[in-house]
């Protein structure tokens, strides 16, 4: 047997539902056993959203591009190489954060061998398509893409029948309790880990099928759709109503269920009938007292481990309850009136109190969020605790990082151990080190700023080609004048466009930004991205206000400061973001940013963050060692939750970052090879790699999973947990 086919024969598994490429048979069957074994020592991890494309993270690509260097590839491993190397990247079915989280979750999952199998939905126009045009802002469109053709995603089968996809049936009722089928196919992605030796199944339930009555297929087309709350109540249903079909056909065994926020909350209503119908019969819908529903809910809770992720109210799904007279059956109906009562209004179920109160665990995701949650929820205070969020490092950190990493042995073995990080101290005062890590940031530079110059290129052109008029005031400058300079200070700024995320704090008072940078001669670059919500409109404002600040900007600074905003924000963008700025930059109002995971990626790369002391960056600062802070730091009360523009602190944030900015730019404009801007980015690696990964945080769910782990294993995971404890300091 040539090489080319053994590596093929090793890379190729085969199960009951299909056959898939880049793990072995044996890690197949060694983890497809440990899934659906009858002890039901695993976990099933439901979202709404899995951020995961491959233009980012690419171990099976990775695997065969080496391979192709080797020699000639076999005709048989050449096709899939093909379709691995060239093919499509993108799989469209996350929004931002919370889908991106999940994602980095999943893989260090598969990195950290844990029997894990995720549940989410398959959104055929995906999330949304932005361009952004000077007079008009953020334009929303619809992509279809092709789930067929992207490598890694395969459609599952009945057994033993490749012809047949395979099916689960998720029943809603009308108002007389009839059922109405909705008919999903199973599509399945392998999270596979680095070493291509383990994996994670995300099974995607997909309802645009013939079967399913077309306002349900409607529905199930683009994530969050908001076109109408009946769609959005639909959707919610479409995920957690599927979950237990989905482990029941494919045989998962899990005891616990992860809900990773509560969309999925409604699967708890099916733990409880069912719960229910074993204990009172085929007649329990109507001989089950109200207090025989409370003792089930109770039983279901301890298969439920719930993360909470946001403080804000557009953040928690509340649904009028005359809605659901028409989807679902009035038994559930009577459940949610006992369990998802809402405090301010009782013709509402309130999803988030139904998720608060039917878990064994509930996890903010910061130490900062754990106390304001306890705040919103003191009924709650003594099971509410934090499991600070973290990045998977593998996928944030650039490969010039990454190369630098690599070649000094204090961070040996930082790829499987992200622990291994804490060795960068001793590199602080290396020169080796020192120019090495910047040579590799200055390609990163490079590499972003000429992807922002060859946007700007493209926005001239398309100026006299299409109707569109390009967002950004450089494309109308010549092309000397019109393009960025990657020796330049850049800040990046890239996450959804909400209200209390604040984009355009920094640009409240251009005057006395545009003379800090005048006076001592300092050029900046501001390199923005970021969608808001199509049903957002303020959000969708600050997109404007972004555009609309360019130009005054500009001519303030006498051309020094240069402000861009990158359209269509992306995993792709991001990571070029991350790596290649200078600083990252976070302007929430605190306390309403939960934990914020953009400014872990960047601290991966060295780079500091300039942030309100909120979310994770109140356990990332360091007392100043890692970056800056600006902004209010008053203790948390009821009254700072508010989202109200009035009462965002707009002026005294600002006033704050103004203050705290030729601090910065002055320690940035020094010599860098020795200067203190230097010291903090190379701190980064020490104080904060160890801690915000997902490997420390998988870690820190294992113990809420109460996963028997084999012991080789165990101890890995108490290794990773050594490094932070997240609830410390409770």
């Amino acid at each position: 047997m040539n090489q080319d086919k053994a590596s093929l024969q090793a890379l190729t598994a085969s199960g009951p539902h299909g056959t898939f490429f880049g793990v072995s048979q044996e890690c197949f069957d060694r983890v497809w056993q440990s899934l659906t074994a009858d002890q039901g020592d695993s976990v099933t991890y439901v979202s709404m959203e899995i951020g995961a494309d491959r233009d980012v993270y690419h171990p099976v690509k990775d695997r065969l591009q080496k391979l192709a260097a080797t020699g000639d590839l076999s005709p048989e491993l050449a096709s899939w190489a093909e379709k691995f190397i060239n093919g499509p990247s993108k799989i469209p079915i996350y929004s931002g954060g919370l889908g991106i989280l999940a994602g980095d979750t999943l893989k260090s999952f598969a990195d950290c061998h844990l029997p894990v199998a995720a549940v989410s939905l398959l959104y055929r126009r995906g999330y949304f398509s932005q361009l952004v045009d000077m007079n008009l802002g953020q334009v929303v469109w619809s992509k279809e893409w092709s789930p067929a053709k992207v490598p890694g995603l395969y459609l599952l089968h009945q057994p033993g029948d490749p012809a047949t996809p395979l099916t689960v049936t998720v029943n809603f009722h009308d108002r007389d309790d009839r059922p109405i089928r909705a008919v999903a196919q199973l599509w399945m992605k392998l999270e596979t880990s680095n070493d291509l030796d383990f994996f994670v199944p995300e099974i995607l339930l997909d309802y645009d099928l013939p079967e399913s009555p077309e306002w349900i297929r409607n529905a199930s087309h683009q994530l969050y759709d908001s076109s109408s709350e009946s769609a959005k109540a639909i959707q919610r249903r479409l995920l957690g109503a599927g979950v237990l079909p989905v482990m029941q056909v494919l045989g998962l065994t899990a005891k616990t269920i992860h809900l990773n926020e509560q969309h999925g909350v409604v699967l708890v209503l099916a733990l409880i009938t069912e719960i229910l119908h074993h204990r009172l019969g085929d007649d329990f819908r109507a001989t089950a007292s109200d207090q025989d529903i409370l003792a089930a809910a109770e039983e279901a809770a301890r298969r439920v481990v719930y993360t909470i992720h946001t403080p804000v109210k557009a953040g928690h799904d509340r649904f009028p309850s005359s809605l659901y007279h028409g989807l679902e059956h009035s038994f559930f109906r009577r459940i949610l009136q006992l369990l998802a009562q809402d405090d301010q209004n009782p013709e509402v179920y309130n999803f988030t109190a139904l998720a608060m109160r039917v878990n064994r665990a509930t996890n903010s995701v910061s130490r900062l969020h754990r106390e304001v949650t306890r705040t919103q929820f003191p009924q709650y205070r003594q099971r509410i605790t934090a499991i600070t969020n973290g990045v998977h490092h593998l996928t944030w950190i650039s490969d010039a990082k990454a190369e630098v990493y690599d070649a000094f042995p204090e961070l040996g073995g930082w790829r499987r151990d992200p622990g291994a990080f804490a060795g960068a101290e001793k590199l602080v005062a290396n020169p080796k080190f020192r120019r090495a890590f910047v040579d590799a940031w200055a390609k990163d530079s490079e590499q972003l700023i000429n992807s922002v110059n060859g946007m700007l290129s493209h926005h001239r052109h398309q100026r006299v080609s299409t109707w569109i008029d390009p967002p950004n005031y450089l494309s109308y400058l010549s092309k000397a004048d019109g393009l960025l300079d990657p020796g330049v200070f850049t800040f990046g700024f890239a996450r959804r466009f909400s209200t209390y995320k604040r984009a355009d704090l920094i640009f409240e008072d251009l005057d006395r930004l545009a003379a800090i940078l005048t006076t001592n001669g300092w050029p900046v670059n501001f390199i923005y991205a970021g969608k808001a919500h199509p049903a957002d409109e303020p959000g969708k404002i600050l997109i404007k206000n972004i555009l609309n600040v360019q130009e005054e900007l500009f001519k303030k600074s006498k051309g020094l400061a240069k402000l861009v905003f990158v359209s269509d924000y992306d995993m792709a963008v991001a990571k070029l973001m991350v790596a290649g700025c200078h600083a990252w930059l976070n302007s929430p109002k605190r306390p309403l940013e939960a934990s914020g995971t953009s400014g872990m990626k960047a601290a991966m790369n060295g780079v500091p963050n300039v942030s309100i002391m909120d979310g994770w960056w109140v356990e990332g600062y360091h007392q100043g060692k890692t970056g800056w802070k600006f902004g209010y730091e008053g203790p948390i009360t009821a009254e700072m939750l508010s989202e109200h523009r009035a009462e965002l602190l707009y002026r005294e944030d600002a006033a704050s970052f103004y203050e705290m900015l030729p601090e910065l730019l002055g320690a940035f404009y020094q010599r860098r090879e020795s200067s203190d801007f230097l010291d903090r980015c190379i701190m980064n690696l020490t104080l904060n790699c160890p801690i915000f990964n997902t490997h420390r945080m998988a870690a820190e769910y294992v113990e809420r999973y109460q996963l028997q782990l084999p012991a080789e294993l165990a101890a890995r995971m108490e290794k990773f947990r050594a490094l932070y404890r997240s609830d410390d300091s409770a």
